[in-house]
């Protein structure tokens, strides 16, 4: 597949290593410009290359979000499924009263901007370099797992099927408004969990 990356940093440039060793292409951006990736690019090798917001977007098979919260009315339109990675912190990102309130979540928000996506919420609850670092084979004794939430389970089998591929688990908590049952402050939320764990824990 080809994924875009909405987002370069910790999250998004460890799933985009992840991602091109697992055979796949990355398009890769950032809000500062496709040049400032070269290094990334580089890096990451033949199946890598940089371009706008909109062009991952319309080039990703699966376009992954990965920026701030609070950003997340600058996302260009997208056709394709989506994961979100984001989470909300109202100390970074400003009080927003429905998800103060627990109205809504901060993927039903993403998932309404983007209005032809299908949204997975995934990725949200590991640090970046456990990610990196902690992806096991398939049917390996301890292995992670990692929660995703979404309203097409189509897109969800994508999305977990790349997880697995990545080295993790996953656990399937429902359609997108359950991604609250992992969002920071939970029990699944930045701890180590294998499977049953993560059951248990959501």
């Amino acid at each position: 597949m080809v994924i875009g990356l909405i987002g370069s940093g910790f999250i998004g440039g460890t799933l985009a290593r992840l991602a091109v060793d697992a055979g796949h292409e990355v398009v890769l951006s950032n809000s500062r410009g496709p040049e400032t990736l070269a290094g990334l690019v580089e890096e990451l090798g033949p199946r890598a290359r940089a371009g706008t917001a909109e062009e991952a977007a319309r080039a990703g098979d699966v376009v992954v979000v990965t920026i701030p919260f609070g950003r997340y009315r600058e996302v260009p339109q997208v056709d394709s499924i989506v994961i979100d990675t984001n989470n909300y912190y109202a100390a970074r990102d400003g009080h927003v009263a429905e998800l103060d309130s627990g109205e809504t979540t901060s993927s039903e928000l993403l998932a309404a901007h983007l209005k032809g996506a299908r949204v997975v919420k995934a990725f949200n609850t590991i640090y970046y370099r456990d990610l990196a670092t902690q992806g096991l084979p398939k049917g390996a004794q301890g292995r992670r797992a990692l929660p995703i939430a979404g309203d097409d389970e189509e897109a969800k089998r994508v999305v977990a099927e790349l997880t697995d591929a990545f080295g993790f688990d996953v656990v399937d908590a429902g359609p997108l408004a359950e991604g609250r049952r992992f969002e920071p402050d939970t029990a699944p939320y930045n701890r180590r969990h294998t499977e049953a764990e993560l059951r248990r824990a959501l």
